[in-house]
């Protein structure tokens, strides 16, 4: 199998090294701060205005796919990145908690879970129509998910929910409710938009990493948590790729929908996760808590890329509904 180089991610750990040796600093990193929750409301505003209520509605028929589609993102995901930083701080860096509970808290990816059931001849408009309600749903249930379970940690204030909520969650509504009028306009310049979702994440990362590496982040976190931190999510990824399988297989889907939940099950959002963390804590925080989704997110690329092929060589069924 051969893997293709995820360049975006490459950009993503290159804003990350520039941060750790030349970090923004005082005044820069306040006007840096500001101009990233300005483009977080614009990227949730645009999230928002695409995302086709029809798609979602239309596949809400085949509830009992999404009903567990939903229990494996925001159930059985937090319940074991919960349990993961419940291990000794040996197995388990006390930095990282945070990072894993946020990891276990987010939506699902939309394009590459769409793009991996494709590939793999699976129920695509189950698919679209999953994906979209997961992030729909994302919106609230992340931070409302994440804000609890540090607030147990210590990690975030209750208190701060509804403010992350109105960043997040009033720019979205809007796009929703706008998308008679924009929906179009977004449409026809996607190509453009993304990379305005692209770069405000690309400046995220780099101002979240700026304030961890101003606060000593790399004085805590050596190379063996992070060797540490790729087991833990390589374990993460197979526990729930198994779940999710044997949860189709026990429940009696057909393979066309054992696929759609299993891709769409097992996926972590990057494009959701930088700006949630980035509303959510202080630049110190969020710097450390994107590392695991940084490394998880990897992981699940190149894992489903492989599980698609082996799925996509399976031979036809008549019965099978594709």
């Amino acid at each position: 199998m051969k893997f293709k180089v995820d360049w975006y991610l490459v950009l993503i750990i290159l804003m990350a090294g520039a941060a750790s040796v030349l970090p923004a600093r005082g005044e820069a990193a306040v006007w840096l701060g500001w101009t990233s929750k300005v483009l977080i409301g614009i990227v949730f505003f645009l999230h928002g205005a695409r995302l086709s209520r029809q798609a979602v509605i239309g596949g809400l028929t085949h509830w009992r796919l999404h009903l567990l589609i939903l229990a494996a993102t925001f159930v059985l995901f937090p319940a074991l990145c919960v349990g993961f930083t419940w291990l000794p701080a040996w197995i388990t860096p006390p930095e990282l908690a945070s990072g894993l509970i946020l990891l276990g808290c987010l939506p699902s990816t939309i394009q590459s879970s769409i793009a991996f059931v494709g590939v793999a001849r699976g129920n695509v408009p189950a698919a679209v129509a999953a994906a979209s309600a997961s992030n729909m749903l994302g919106v609230f249930l992340t931070p409302l998910l994440a804000s609890f379970l540090m607030h147990t940690q210590g990690g975030v204030s209750a208190g701060s929910f509804w403010a992350i909520v109105l960043q997040l969650l009033a720019p979205f509504i809007l796009g929703q409710l706008l998308r008679p009028w924009v929906g179009g306009f977004v449409a026809r310049h996607g190509p453009t938009l993304s990379k305005l979702d692209r770069g405000t994440i690309l400046l995220i990362v780099y101002v979240a990493f700026s304030g961890a590496v101003v606060e000593g982040v790399w004085s805590r976190l050596g190379a063996l948590d992070l060797v540490r931190l790729l087991v833990i999510c390589v374990v993460l990824l197979a526990i729930v790729l198994a779940a999710t399988m044997l949860a189709a297989r026990a429940f009696g889907f057909d393979k066309a929908d054992e696929i759609a939940i299993v891709f769409c099950g097992s996926k972590k959002s990057l494009a959701s996760g930088a700006p949630i963390a980035a509303a959510m804590l202080s630049p110190a925080v969020a710097g450390v808590a994107m590392i695991p989704l940084m490394v998880f997110h990897q992981i699940q690329l190149m894992v489903c890329a492989a599980l698609a092929q082996r799925y996509a060589a399976r031979p036809d069924r008549p019965a099978e509904t594709v």
